[in-house]
């Protein structure tokens, strides 16, 4: 789904997922409950002048979503190439080129969700930019958003919900 509400940012980009639907519940196999593998995720419309990709999952209702302290952050991968289109499920080798930054794990793969408490929305963040970007050695999601600015063509957002069964 395309987020409008940046002003002068081109809307068309599309972020889906064969898993799951905008606001519709993970499996758990994307989770710590199940095998915990990345969704498939596939995107259109990215802009004429698009050098690379920047994907960041995260969930702001960290650590419960009636009194949320924090976003955590699942997944950084930036410098995705412009010709690609999708990431597969569980994508075990990423795209020639594309970086991978640290999670809140301290890790640089994907962490499925694994909420304490209640349900959480998991966003999964797609960027386009006109730049490549230099090798940040695993930076955190402030850090890339910092070296994204003014270089963003496009967004997008995918959200997706989870709660554990216990």
């Amino acid at each position: 789904m395309a987020d409008r509400s940046q002003a002068g940012i081109a809307a068309d980009l599309t972020l889906r997922s064969q898993s799951f639907l905008h606001n519709g519940t993970i499996p758990p196999r994307h989770t710590c409950d199940g095998a915990n593998i990345s969704p498939p995720l596939a995107w259109v419309d990215a802009p004429a002048g698009t050098k690379s990709f920047v994907l960041i999952v995260d969930d702001p209702d960290a650590p419960d979503p009636a009194a949320p302290r924090m976003t955590w952050v699942h997944w950084v991968l930036y410098n995705i190439p412009p010709q690609v289109a999708s990431l597969a499920e569980g994508v075990a080798i990423l795209p020639p080129g594309t970086l991978a930054g640290r999670n809140d794990w301290q890790r640089v793969d994907y962490g499925g969700p694994c909420p304490p408490v209640g349900t959480h929305r998991y966003f999964h963040k797609l960027f386009a930019l006109d730049v490549v970007l230099p090798d940040l050695e695993h930076p955190t999601k402030a850090r890339l958003e910092g070296a994204m600015q003014g270089h963003v063509l496009a967004r997008c957002e995918l959200v997706g919900l989870y709660r554990r069964q216990r």
